[in-house]
């Protein structure tokens, strides 16, 4: 019988580990390492940042769901990956073999390559998990007291920009609850050629509508921007032009900013000789699995993805929540048809499909395939996208806590957006 370990316990692996439970016969171990004991829901970050949420809403301790599932779990970071030899070190020395591992880690938050910036000892916060986002609301309470200039972006190489829009509009939302928007000037600073890039080289008319959003909410913003070091209350951008040199330069001052950082693979990932690109990620084939370790595969966040298209300041592609679960579900069959001796076949989507939060409202995009040219290519801004963002969030976690591996994303969300077919 096989041993599969899955590292990571975020929205892909804590969903293949169920999904695994389901499809394979009892008589296989299925074992959870996680660097913590609880599940958080990311996408619910960026309303914990402003008070909108609690810690315990989008938070639950992960063992006893596990457990009922006869699923093992084990809450503490991977130290060292022996690809060769079939086993993970552990922070505490433990020593775990596997079979089959599942790489859905997530992302090393590269704060470090801009000087002065991030939570840790520099000046900008961050909503990446649910420590960073407490933290910014504590900062957010203090800011609220003496309130100044805000800047909300994304550095060079980042790759998820959805989050930060999503804060600059539930910020400026929260502050005219608070009667307080006009005394906060409110600067958007991207490494995106354009606003509404979004790493996907635009989606519809993503350009036009969030320009027109952010001129209605009276939110300036600067583009191509190589932020370059952060100082207290300062923050540096070189703004380059479409040639990538060097067009004019900012000092943007700040009282309150939060920048999405650029992303590697975790130091355990990375470390592997043959697993990954230059920046830590793992190189994976059709079938998510590795191109020179058969027996690991790998889905989300961790894995590699090339750019949709150069830009000026380096930007990189998004992996999307419906994204990771198909990738999720491809391994999970093809895990069960190499047991079985049978030939792995199955294939995760590069299909898009987002809802982002605006505050009061909320747009939707779909990019059918991710990269252009797309069959479907549309994006909505409604009301209702604000609702259903929130009702997916409760249904997502949920279904975590109950165990189930129904592929959320499509009978949920998809039928939300009212796609009832996906040709890519």
């Amino acid at each position: 019988m096989a041993h599969i370990v899955i590292l990571g316990a975020g929205v892909g692996g804590l969903p293949a580990a169920y999904e695994l439970r389901k499809q394979l016969d009892a008589g296989h171990k299925i074992t959870v390492i996680n660097a913590v004991d609880y599940f958080q829901f990311v996408p619910s970050n960026p309303w914990l940042a402003v008070g909108w949420r609690q810690r315990a809403g989008i938070t639950f301790p992960m063992a006893k769901y596990l457990e009922r599932r006869r699923i093992g779990f084990i809450a503490q970071p991977v130290g060292r990956i022996d690809a060769a030899g079939n086993r993970l070190e552990l922070a505490d020395g433990t020593a775990v073999a596997y079979d089959y591992l599942v790489i859905a880690t997530g992302p090393k938050l590269a704060f470090d390559e801009v000087p002065g910036a991030g939570p840790a000892g520099g000046h900008s916060h961050s909503i990446c998990t649910v420590d960073h986002a407490e933290q910014t609301w504590k900062s957010y309470q203090e800011f609220l007291a003496s309130p100044g200039p805000v800047v909300i972006g994304a550095m060079p190489m980042a790759s998820c920009f959805g989050p930060a829009y999503e804060f600059a509009f539930i910020l400026n939302t929260d502050l005219k609850r608070r009667k307080l928007r006009r005394k906060v000037p409110i600067t958007f600073v991207t490494s995106e050629p354009y606003i509404g890039h979004l790493g996907l080289g635009g989606v519809g008319d993503s350009k036009s509508m969030l320009e027109s959003e952010f001129r209605s909410n009276d939110i300036k913003w600067i583009t191509n921007a190589r932020t370059t070091k952060l100082e207290p209350g300062k923050m540096f951008v070189t703004e380059l032009d479409r040639h990538a040199q060097p067009a004019k330069e900012h000092e943007v001052p700040f009282r309150f900013a939060m920048m999405l950082p650029a992303f590697k693979g975790v130091d355990a990932v990375a470390g592997v000789e043959g697993l990954c690109n230059p920046r830590g990620f793992v190189l994976v084939d059709e079938q998510q699995r590795s191109r020179k370790y058969r027996n690991i595969y790998s889905a989300g966040v961790c894995i590699a993805i090339p750019p949709v298209e150069a830009t000026p300041v380096p930007t990189g592609a998004p992996k999307t929540g419906y994204m990771i679960e198909t990738m999720v579900t491809a391994i999970v069959r093809n895990i069960a048809a190499d047991i079985a001796g049978q030939p792995a076949t199955a294939k995760g989507t590069w299909n898009a499909i987002c809802l982002a939060d605006m505050g009061n409202t909320g747009a939707a995009f779909v990019a059918l395939p991710q990269m252009p040219p797309r069959n479907v290519n549309w994006f909505r801004k409604s009301r209702w996208v604000h609702w259903v963002k929130i009702a997916f969030e409760k249904y997502f976690i949920y279904k975590m806590k109950r165990g189930t591996s129904e592929p959320l994303y499509e009978r949920f969300m998809l039928r939300a957006l009212g796609i009832t077919r996906l040709d890519t």
